[in-house]
Formats: structure tokens, C-alpha cells, sequence
């Protein structure tokens, strides 16, 4: 239960997203609730921070902080912050965000699978020529990151009929597909993939994983006739110039990246016009206001009331 010296007010900070719909779905969703936006005129009332990239040392200002919640799904952006608060860290699991990076997965994937890149390519030529065509059960998908985002994916893709293995640091069971974890099933995960998906967290491990060295373990042997990489993890999972090189020799026949480091996309990248790569930035899992906020205040609620908060992030694992 709330006591009478404790904070309920909310402040929301989405830099460098507009704050216009969060604000109006959380007004919609507790209009009772105090709401302050970006700078914090009254830091004593906060005790609650709705955030998305806020300037180090920025929470740290508020002296009756309770909880910080992420209005993505990545925590790396808060555990920069040297001067973070010690309070329960939140991250979002919601079904629609999910929903979101599953279709966008699912949708790579297939244009990998279905050479969809070199049809749009025959297409502009007037070229009417059918291209072999190997099943989805010759095609091994690997997912680094088996959270909530990779089960979700690999449930899909197993039912597409792609051989789907995942790999995470511990171990995630699912039915139908193939688990490893921890660094020393890696490689073997790798030289079964033809497909590599990462939904990785970023991490002091994870950071360039996405590199040359790990490029060069992928399968050679596969049906696409090379090994493909999707990224919708972090972008300073990968390396950019390894990517290129990688796709300049063929150590890789295609990719398809949502995020970079930096963002946006540098505009001389030569990424943006290599062949069977496909660019998006960084929409592969644009929730909304609506879909997220709702239960995130009920969270608030339940907290209040004296649930404990659900999707903490663990500081020491760092996601």
C-alpha cells in the first residue's frame, strides 16, 4: 500500500521521441495521476520515471525515485548511466511489441529464403526466370537471444518448417527446437546456421559480437548457398565494416539490419546499395503509446498496492 510520504507522481522522458502520445495515453490511462514531462520541476514529487535515453545523471536528481521503466526493450541505454539510482529497473514485455519483432523476423527471413531481393532485381530487368528453390526444412535458422522476442520468432519459424535452433546464455527448452548455450556451444550453433537472427541484448560480452570472426563459423554448406545475417538486437552488436567485407567476399550472401551504431545510418555507408542487403531504421519492433503504456500503469498499480514489479532488469546481467 502507498504510505503518505511516498512519491506517485510520473515522469516521463522519451528523448528523443515525441512525448505528445505518451503523455495523452497516460492521461487517458490514470487521470489522476500527476504527469511531468521532461524536466522535472518538482523532483521530490517523482516516483516513477518513464524513460527512453535520458542524459546521464539526470535520474539521479530525483530523491524519491521508486522505479524506472524502459520504454524500449533494451536496458543498455539506462546501465551507461554511472550515476543511476539503486531502484527496480523495469523493461517492457508486451504482446504487441513482440507481435511486432516476430512479424519483422519472420518477414526477413522469408525474403532471404524466397530470394525475394533477386526477384525485385529481375523484376526491374523484365527478366521472367524461376530460381531454385530449396524447402524450409533445408533452411537452419539460428536465434541468438531466446527472451521473450527470440521464443517468439522461433515458435513462428518453427511452424513455418524452418530447422530452428536457438542459443542463449543459459539454457531455454522449447519443443521443436534445438537449444544451446554459453559460450562453448557456440560454435557448434553457428555450423549448423544458415540463417543468423540476433535479438541479442547489448552487453559488455555481446558488444561486436557481430563480427568476422563469428561470420566465418557460420555454415558453408547450407541450401541459399551462403549464410545470412539479421540483426534487430543493438547495433553496437555489429561490427559495420565487418559486415561489408563479409558480404564484399562472400562470407556472407546477404543481410537485413534494423539497427547501427551510430543512428541513423551514415548516408555513405555502402550498405544502403549493396545487393541482398535490406535496411530498415530501427522499426522492426515500433510499439505504440496505446499498446504499451495501459499495462505498464497497471504495473505501477499492482506495485502500489503491494505486488512486486514484474520484468525487472538484472543489473549484473545487464538485460
Amino acid at each position: 500500500m502507498i504510505r503518505s510520504n511516498e512519491a506517485t507522481a510520473i515522469l516521463l522522458a522519451p528523448h528523443p521521441w515525441d512525448p505528445a502520445p505518451w503523455a495523452a495515453a497516460i492521461r487517458a490511462a490514470d487521470p489522476q495521476r500527476r504527469l511531468l514531462i521532461g524536466a522535472a520541476p518538482d523532483p521530490a514529487a517523482i516516483g516513477y520515471a518513464l524513460v527512453w535515453k535520458p542524459p546521464a545523471g539526470t535520474l539521479a536528481q530525483l530523491p524519491r525515485l521508486r522505479a524506472i521503466f524502459s520504454l524500449g526493450a533494451g536496458a543498455d541505454h539506462l546501465l551507461t548511466d554511472p550515476a543511476l539510482p539503486d531502484v527496480p529497473l523495469v523493461r517492457v514485455v508486451n504482446p504487441d511489441l513482440t507481435q511486432r519483432m516476430t512479424e519483422w523476423v519472420v518477414l526477413q527471413v522469408l525474403a532471404h529464403h524466397r530470394q525475394q531481393q533477386r526477384y525485385h532485381r529481375q523484376q526491374a530487368a523484365r527478366l521472367w526466370k524461376e530460381l531454385p528453390q530449396p524447402a524450409a526444412s533445408e533452411v537452419r535458422v539460428g536465434i541468438m537471444g531466446m527472451g521473450a522476442l527470440g521464443r517468439d520468432s522461433a515458435e513462428v519459424l518453427q511452424r513455418l518448417g524452418f530447422d530452428v535452433a536457438g542459443w542463449s546464455r543459459r539454457p531455454v527448452a522449447m519443443a521443436g527446437v534445438t537449444s544451446f548455450h554459453s559460450a562453448d556451444q557456440l560454435d557448434a550453433f553457428l555450423a549448423r546456421t544458415d540463417i543468423l537472427v540476433s535479438l541479442l541484448p547489448l552487453t559488455p560480452e555481446t558488444r561486436g559480437i557481430l563480427s568476422m570472426a563469428l561470420f566465418n563459423k557460420l555454415a558453408k554448406d547450407g541450401k541459399l548457398g551462403g549464410p545470412v545475417l539479421i540483426n534487430a538486437g543493438r547495433g553496437a552488436l555489429q561490427v559495420e565494416a565487418d559486415i561489408v567485407a563479409a558480404i564484399e567476399t562472400g562470407v556472407l550472401i546477404g543481410a537485413s539490419l534494423d539497427v547501427f551504431a551510430p543512428e541513423p545510418l551514415d548516408p555513405s555507408s555502402p550498405l544502403w546499395t549493396m545487393p541482398n542487403v535490406a535496411i530498415t531504421p530501427h522499426a522492426a519492433a515500433a510499439s505504440t503509446a496505446e499498446a504499451l503504456i495501459p499495462p505498464l500503469l497497471r504495473q505501477i498499480a499492482d506495485f502500489e498496492a503491494g505486488k512486486p514489479l514484474a520484468n525487472l532488469i538484472d543489473r549484473s546481467a545487464r538485460y
